[in-house]
């Protein structure tokens, strides 16, 4: 009798008591989350971000062709009845396109701010989940709610993560689940109609040479702009909008780091001046000084000073004539970058010391010589080890 009701109890009673159990959370789950989706991973309620961003133009700088390049889609979404009038379609769809951190997303929100319009912001990854349809269940509710408030902006950052060419291939699940999303997104623009409350897609992504040909042609991302990384004038516009709100002191030089950060995009920038600012704070001071936005460029682009690192005499010693070696054959070869700073003092990870060099103004084309130039710095540092110390370091 005792193994018959354990028999009873294992086999039928607890497997039963599992599913019912299995079966009321899920039921728990459907009606706690009725208005989210599948299981609540379906919406895109709490996936968009809805806003009514107080960005405007003169926050954005560093970019102006840029800027001149959507403010017409400011006045497409303040003025659509005089482009209508005309029987000019309103262009759907807008790509940013850049190397990261150069100010997309904020270009998008001052795109917004202008035209005081909701501004629905997305990042393009958050729409891939593990089930297929969630991500086309996602766009869908995310057209719907621009479409409430239209004229609005859709903001769909890193589009890449779901707008990837389908030339590309895969197999599985995941590949499934990213093409039904895209088809998704290609319905809904080409649903738009180009009525008195436009709704506009801009997109950002840092790699436009993946997208899928779908999402490029006429009457979806009909415009593709530019967001390069700034130019000298562009890095002192950018300076100057940060330093807005930080108090410095009268004798800063901004020509001088807008000099020494070339390459550096918008977001480096304010990085190198909250950086400063921090500095200053930490030694109590009441103002930024030169000195401390000259060390947040080095930690920026380099790393943390590594004060602590003890470094023995004869590697010491190696380092110097490294580093003096790059230093002069940049001083005496023509063509070659001037030399901004040399030291042995190590900074980030592995570096003993290091020259900096920068140039003095913008170039966008090198010479031969040049490069050749560049070239014999590099090696200049392995040849000072050869001739001075009669041994190369690795």
């Amino acid at each position: 009798e005792s193994n018959f009701l354990s028999d009873l109890l294992f086999s039928w009673i607890l497997p039963f008591a599992i599913v019912i159990g299995i079966w009321m959370f899920f039921i728990n789950r459907v009606q706690k989350n009725a208005n989210s989706g599948i299981l609540g991973i379906g919406s895109s309620k709490k996936l968009v971000n809805s806003e009514k961003p107080n960005v405007k133009f003169s926050d954005v700088a560093g970019v102006e062709e840029a800027k001149d390049e959507v403010k017409e889609i400011v006045d497409f979404l303040k003025n659509p009845e005089r482009y209508i009038s005309l029987g000019a379609k309103i262009p759907k769809g807008v790509l940013l396109v850049g190397p990261p951190g150069t100010g997309k997303t904020l270009l998008a929100k001052a795109v917004a701010g202008e035209a005081d319009v909701p501004f629905f912001s997305v990042s393009g990854s958050s729409f891939i989940e593990m089930f297929v349809g969630v991500g086309a269940s996602r766009v869908r509710d995310l057209f719907d709610n621009a479409k409430k408030e239209a004229p609005a902006i859709v903001f769909i950052d890193e589009i890449d993560a779901i707008g990837k060419s389908r030339n590309a291939g895969g197999i599985g699940g995941g590949n499934d689940e990213r093409e039904q999303t895209l088809n998704q997104l290609l319905a809904e623009m080409d649903g738009f109609s180009s009525d008195a409350s436009p709704v506009i897609v801009l997109a950002a992504t840092n790699r436009p040479e993946i997208l899928d040909a779908a999402l490029l042609r006429p009457g979806r991302f009909d415009r593709q702009v530019l967001v390069d990384r700034p130019d000298f004038d562009g890095r002192m516009a950018i300076l100057k909008v940060h330093m807005r709100d930080v108090k410095f002191a009268r004798n800063i030089d901004v020509e001088e780091i807008a000099r020494l950060t070339v390459g550096f995009a918008g977001a480096d920038l304010a990085n190198i001046i909250n950086e400063a600012a921090l500095l200053a704070g930490r030694e109590a001071k009441t103002e930024v000084e030169q000195k401390d936005l000259l060390e947040a460029i080095e930690r920026v682009a380099i790393g943390l000073e590594k004060k602590s690192r003890r470094v023995n005499p004869i590697e010491k010693k190696i380092v110097a004539y490294h580093e003096s070696g790059h230093a002069l054959i940049a001083e005496l070869t023509k063509g070659a970058m001037p030399v901004t700073k040399v030291t042995i003092v190590p900074r980030g990870l592995g570096i003993a010391g290091y020259t900096l060099n920068s140039p003095k103004e913008n170039r966008f084309l090198r010479q031969r010589h040049e490069l050749l130039a560049e070239v014999d710095v590099l090696l200049a540092g392995r040849a000072s080890e050869e001739v001075f110390l009669r041994e190369i370091t690795d």
